[in-house]
């Protein structure tokens, strides 16, 4: 009896402790980060067309017809003289002619469609100065282009012949192209007055600024 008396009292185990159960909030949004360091970003790119590289806001696509006049300008711009660019019209429609006398046995219909560009390259590149030679270059260059295609037979007179026969048939091409020449070479000839009147009265401009006290 005196032991038991004489013996401390036991103590009670307490209980464990749970963890604190997180709010739903929290668990939707994830496990929390810690202060100072920020979490990772959501690699987001931004997203290009498929066509190609992506485009600046601002810009529009350029339309063809402004991309085919830039090309065409970087194509060569020689200066030829008036008789050099009648030997070049000359000479084209000669090659020409013979080529379609070769491979499609003298179509006058492809000469035809060959001669209008071969007009306008002589009435661009052909010099402000001889500017006339143009259009009358362009006539001679379709008959002698004729000859390859016109045939004949019976020496010189039968080949003039149906020179004269393929000339008469087809005027209709040939002025055209002549047309298409004349047009090309007015207008240079408008832009070229237009360009020296408005040097001339920039000069005047600057002269009456010198004279001013």
């Amino acid at each position: 009896m005196e032991q038991q008396r004489n013996s401390p009292p036991r103590r009670r185990p307490r209980p464990a402790r749970r963890p604190p159960v997180a709010p739903q909030g929290a668990l939707a949004e994830g496990p929390p980060r810690t202060a100072g360091r920020p979490g990772p970003r959501p690699d987001v790119r931004p997203e290009r067309p498929r066509g190609g590289a992506a485009r600046p806001p601002g810009r529009r696509p350029v339309p063809p017809v402004v991309l085919a006049l830039r090309r065409l300008r970087r194509l060569p711009d020689p200066r030829l003289t008036g008789l050099g660019a009648g030997l070049f019209a000359c000479g084209a429609m000669f090659v020409l002619g013979c080529l379609d006398r070769l491979l499609l046995d003298g179509s006058p219909l492809v000469y035809g469609l060959l001669f209008l560009p071969v007009s306008a390259l002589t009435a661009l590149w052909v010099r402000e100065a001889d500017l006339v030679t143009a259009p009358i270059s362009v006539p001679i260059a379709f008959a002698v282009g004729v000859v390859p295609i016109a045939g004949g037979v019976g020496g010189v007179g039968g080949r003039t012949m149906a020179v004269v026969t393929a000339l008469a048939v087809h005027a209709g091409w040939l002025y055209g192209g002549t047309l298409v020449a004349g047009l090309i070479t007015c207008v240079r000839k408008v832009r070229e007055m237009g360009r020296r009147q408005r040097a001339a009265a920039a000069a005047t401009r600057v002269a009456r600024r010198r004279t001013m006290p």
